[in-house]
Formats: C-alpha cells, sequence, structure tokens
C-alpha cells in the first residue's frame, strides 16, 4: 500500500512567512531544540528569521526533490526549510534549505542559528541564493559571515 502524501501546496496556503518542515520525527527534544534556535534573536541586532514551522508527520521522510515537485510554480516564497534526519542529529543542526526562486531545487545547508540570515536577505531581496552558496564552507555548510 501506497503512503498518501500531503498535498503541500494546501499544507503551505497558510503559510505567511517562509516554510520550515520537519520531515524526521526520530527525536523530539532535537526537534524543540532548532525550534529555539529558528527563534531566538540575534544578539546584536535582534534579527530573527520570519518563518511558519510546520511538525506534520505526513511530511516525514519527504526529501528536498519530492517537497520541490509538489511545490507549485507560482509559489510566493524564495526558499524551503526542511528539518531533516541529517539536522536533527548534529549539534549544529544544519537545516536544508532550497532554492525556489532561482535555481529551483538548489540546496545548501545552515546552522539554525543563521536560518535567520538566509531567510531575512531572500526575502527583501537584499541578496541571492547563490551568494549564500558562495559564503558556505568546504563542507558545504553556511555558519554566517
Amino acid at each position: 500500500m501506497t503512503q498518501e502524501r500531503p498535498s503541500i501546496s494546501a499544507l503551505l496556503t497558510d503559510a505567511g512567512s517562509t516554510p520550515v518542515l520537519r520531515t524526521d520525527f526520530s527525536d523530539q527534544e532535537a526537534w524543540e531544540d532548532i525550534r529555539e534556535a529558528i527563534g531566538t534573536p540575534t544578539e546584536r541586532d535582534e534579527f530573527v528569521a520570519d518563518v511558519t514551522l510546520f511538525d506534520d508527520a505526513s511530511c516525514e521522510g519527504l526529501t528536498a526533490r519530492e517537497l520541490v515537485a509538489l511545490v507549485p510554480d507560482d509559489y510566493d516564497h524564495a526558499l524551503l526549510v526542511l528539518v531533516d534526519d541529517v539536522a536533527m542529529a548534529s549539534d549544529e543542526m544544519p537545516l536544508l534549505c532550497v532554492d525556489l526562486a532561482d535555481e529551483r531545487g538548489r540546496t545548501l545547508r545552515v546552522v539554525a542559528a543563521e536560518l535567520w540570515s538566509i531567510e531575512n536577505n531572500l526575502s527583501l531581496a537584499n541578496m541571492d541564493f547563490e551568494e549564500f552558496v558562495d559564503a558556505a564552507e568546504a563542507d558545504g555548510v553556511f555558519r554566517g559571515f
């Protein structure tokens, strides 16, 4: 029996901000830590990512590729963020950012505490996804400027 996947466009319809989808449900404490890291303003300027968190078990196991295929072409947000098994298993909580605007489906990891930088700048069109890709460290993770 094939498990029915959620209608991502329906799930995200109410997202007034960049969607963050939990796709790994192996560790509730890690999820709470990630939520806290995303929602904690920066010390200096009190920047915070403007996101809508989705904690929907029907998204379990979805990959970036599968999600991109389910997001409508005319979707309003330039970015989709996944909290996957890699993010849940690491102390740095490297979230998977998926480009929906410039090169649809391109991905980049960002430590949860720096998600605000990518989200704020892409939402305001101050920077392009490529600039964050270029600023990532050798392991492919963006840890800030």
